[in-house]
């Protein structure tokens, strides 16, 4: 089990604080009835010396369109919010490690939707430079809410309760991820990640009509796997077919693309991998080591980065 980080700084009211003082009331909102929607984003140690944060401008839109789809008001620029990321890992960061960041938009203030204040919140947390461990998968008995019920298109933590659920599941039968269905018994995403699975040396991968997450990672995998002649479907997956499936992988900004050795228990070969093959190419491609056009990168300004590496 990975040891929780406690950084020295956080993001919050418009400013950089210690962590023990980026604090939310008990009484607001974003506390009481979890209203606040979030990112995760990611950067990368480059090359050339420079630290890139990858699609940092679609993850800003998305968390816009979160904010909208829950009626919390955001009224920060692309800038305002590019800002304030670059800021706080500035501060954080470390020469021989990547960091993944969490801006989070809080419910501060207003009753039920009513008079509702927000507030920015960022925090940013060490991430070694190394391919992830593949992993056991399994099915939970946890079922992915309906977009009448609680919309998978928002990215907020009230959608991340069941996924709790079934990690605590899945940990009782030795998986260290889970999947969960729909309301109609098929595939709808992992806890915290998307699915990619292999079918007859095609990707397959469930659409967001299915429960998944709008992801912008698989959106890079995707334009990866083109680069690389190999064929992308988007299409609902049944149960059954993690059983037959040639090769798994979870797919996500925090996890990357992380190859999956056995699904309930039954193991997976992975000979001639194409995921291991796409798991390789985003590891190159966000590193720059093998820069792809579809991969943007937002450069921390190199005062920043200088004073970790000079």
């Amino acid at each position: 089990m990975a040891k929780l980080q406690k950084p020295k700084f956080a993001y919050m009211g418009g400013k950089i604080r210690s962590w023990d003082e980026a604090t939310l009331h008990v009484g607001c909102e974003g506390v009481i009835r979890c209203a606040h929607v979030f990112e995760g984003v990611k950067g990368y140690w480059q090359p050339d010396g420079k630290f890139g944060i990858v699609m940092l401008r679609q993850h800003y839109e998305r968390l816009c369109r979160s904010s909208r789809l829950l009626h919390i008001p955001f009224s920060h620029t692309y800038d305002d919010f590019k800002s304030a990321i670059y800021e706080l890992i500035g501060l954080l960061l470390e020469p021989d490690r990547d960091m993944w960041a969490r801006p989070t938009l809080f419910a501060i203030e207003g009753h039920w939707g009513e008079d509702t204040v927000s507030d920015l919140v960022v925090t940013a947390f060490h991430q070694d430079k190394q391919l992830p461990q593949s992993i056991n998968l399994g099915v939970s008995t946890w079922q992915r809410s309906s977009d009448v019920s609680l919309p998978s298109r928002v990215k907020t933590g009230t959608n991340y309760q069941v996924g709790r659920l079934a990690k605590i599941e899945g940990r009782r039968h030795g998986c260290q991820d889970m999947v969960l269905l729909n309301q109609w018994g098929r595939v709808a995403e992992a806890t915290g990640s998307c699915l990619l699975i292999v079918r007859e040396g095609v990707v397959c991968t469930p659409p967001v009509t299915e429960g998944a997450l709008e992801s912008i990672t698989v959106d890079i995998v995707e334009a990866l796997a083109h680069s690389l002649g190999v064929k992308f479907d988007r299409r609902p997956i049944d149960r059954s077919e993690l059983l037959v499936a040639e090769e798994i992988a979870t797919c996500g900004t925090l996890c990357e693309v992380t190859l999956v050795k056995s699904i309930e228990g039954i193991p997976l070969v992975n000979d001639g991998s194409i995921l291991e093959s796409l798991q390789n190419s985003y590891h190159q491609a966000v590193r720059g080591i093998v820069p792809h056009s579809f991969v943007e990168l937002s450069y921390l300004p190199s005062k920043l980065v200088s004073v970790k590496t000079g």
